[in-house]
């Protein structure tokens, strides 16, 4: 559970050192080109899904990628890499908000206090990382909405996700899903590479390498080890560790500072995550 969490939670850092060299579109493409084949992989010699199921599992790498990832990466480009950190780590109480609406599940009113708290720490963070002039103040906010948009994303993901592994596997879902979104990335990332100039350097490919493998395929086996050995509630409170590696290695890297607001912004986002992991019953942690 500790290096899961240290793993998940330097992707960020990494993702604004990748960001230097390569434009956002290129370095999504390179993470997921190394990524999709080992997930395939994986898949072989497992029951593969049928075609019925296959433009549900293409509609959800589209949204997996396509918009959580590139969003992602585009609002890293934006944002400091600890505001981007901290607003990721909102994505298990934007969870609970869609496991809501779309797998009916009950929201207790911590909950919702949770969700409510998750929301102004996010406002709260990226405020107290703006400059004072206009255009920056503009760029961060922008940043800072497509971080958002994409713990949207990849919270709404992760539900429907829940819906299709049921019935075709875990594993299965994952790899395809990702395979469908990388082959729709290609051609928006090829006109990026055609029209941006870039740099392909040691850096960037260490950082494209270490987002494909140990965060997206290790990670995500890790993870299913970890839930089918520890209790759900316990392997849940990763997430609460996950900004403290993220927001100490941006720190130590990239020197961002950490103001007032900014840390009470901090504290409002992991309260809420605090309210919305604990108050689940038994039931549906089980769930």
């Amino acid at each position: 559970m500790l290096l899961l969490a240290i793993m998940w939670g330097l992707s960020i850092p990494v993702t604004k050192l990748g960001l230097l060299t390569l434009p956002p579109l290129t370095l999504t493409a390179l993470r997921f080109a190394i990524a999709v084949p080992l997930l395939v992989l994986f898949t072989l010699g497992r029951k593969q899904p049928p075609w019925r199921a296959l433009p549900s599992i293409a509609a959800l790498g589209v949204l997996g990628i396509g918009v959580g990832q590139v969003a992602q990466a585009f609002g890293v480009a934006g944002t400091s890499a600890s505001v981007g950190t901290i607003i990721s780590a909102a994505i298990p109480i934007f969870v609970v908000m869609f496991a809501a609406l779309r797998l009916k599940q009950p929201v207790s009113r911590r909950q919702k206090l949770g969700l409510l708290a998750a929301f102004a720490g996010i406002a709260l963070v990226a405020l107290g990382n703006t400059n004072e002039t206009s255009v920056v103040l503009q760029t961060s906010i922008a940043g800072a909405g497509l971080m958002l948009l994409s713990a949207l994303a990849v919270a709404f993901y992760y539900v429907w996700s829940v819906e299709l592994s049921h019935e075709y596997g875990t594993v299965t879902v994952a790899a395809w899903s990702t395979l469908f979104g990388f082959v729709a990335l290609l051609p928006w990332a090829g006109w990026e590479m055609w029209h941006v100039p870039f740099h392909v350097t040691a850096q960037a490919l260490w950082a494209g390498v270490y987002l494909g493998l140990a965060v997206s395929v290790a990670g995500l086996f890790l993870w299913l080890n970890i839930l089918r050995t520890v209790p759900t509630g316990t392997a849940a409170s990763v997430q609460y560790l996950q900004p403290v590696f993220g927001v100490a290695a941006s720190s130590a890297i990239f020197g961002d500072r950490i103001g007032g607001l900014f840390a009470v912004g901090v504290t409002l986002v992991l309260g809420g995550l605090a309210l919305a992991i604990s108050s689940r019953s038994k039931t549906d942690q089980a769930t």
